[in-house]
């Protein structure tokens, strides 16, 4: 019970079926707090507490790494949301 947790979640928002509005995000956590995200709609990571504020510019800095978070949405989110669906939609 007593420590530190620290964890990163990948996330793929949408609510139409063509994926038109898919948002990736990439959260860092600690403690429950929410140190810095990605957000491929801004297209740069946000730091929200001063940590994080820290982390988000150097990540911000390597562009190669933002374009590889910005291309998710197609990469990550578009192929996993269509291979899920189509399991979903095939058992109805």
């Amino acid at each position: 019970a007593d420590g530190y947790y620290e964890y990163t979640m990948n996330e793929c928002v949408y609510s139409t079926s063509d994926y038109s509005d898919m948002v990736f995000l990439n959260s860092y956590s600690f403690n429950k707090v929410v140190d810095l995200q990605f957000n491929s709609t801004v297209g740069k990571y946000v730091g929200y507490t001063e940590e994080g504020v820290k982390y988000a510019e150097n990540f911000n800095k390597d562009q190669a790494f933002l374009q590889q978070q910005k291309a998710a949405v197609d990469t990550f989110c578009r192929h996993n949301a269509q291979s899920a669906d189509s399991a979903v939609r095939d058992k109805t």
